[in-house]
């Protein structure tokens, strides 16, 4: 009887190898976006006359000089970014078998998160 290699410890791998690199992170950005979330939600309740300002008051608050507002919300909109990314990457990878279509939907995808943190960071610190 014929033993086969392909298991145990010498057993071929294949594959990117995202697996848990990939989920660790995407839960590290759940958390750093729930948090901002529920810091964000109690200051919006928080905010008596709910104006133009009041908003800008949100993202636009210092502390020591340091313009915290402006840098918790951009580290919001890079943990949406990376999050979004794993996701939607997993996705094309695991439905799209042709890989040239795969490649231009990663390429449009990368394209159009970069675009939306662009504009994201031209918002927040024009404030």
């Amino acid at each position: 009887m014929a033993t086969s290699d392909n298991f145990g410890s010498r057993r071929l791998t294949v594959g990117a190898h995202y697996g848990v690199k990939d989920f660790i992170a995407q839960r590290v950005t759940a958390v750093i976006l729930v948090i901002y979330t529920v810091i964000l939600l109690i200051k919006a309740l928080a905010t008596p006359a709910f104006t133009y300002e009041g908003w800008v008051g949100m993202f636009n608050f210092h502390w020591f000089s340091l313009p915290v507002g402006q840098m918790l919300a951009t580290l919001a909109m890079l943990a949406v970014v990376y999050h979004a990314w794993i996701g939607v990457r997993d996705i094309w990878m695991d439905y799209v078998k042709p890989a040239g279509i795969r490649l231009l939907l990663q390429v449009l995808t990368i394209l159009w998160l970069l675009g939306a943190v662009v504009y994201a960071a031209q918002i927040l610190w024009s404030l």
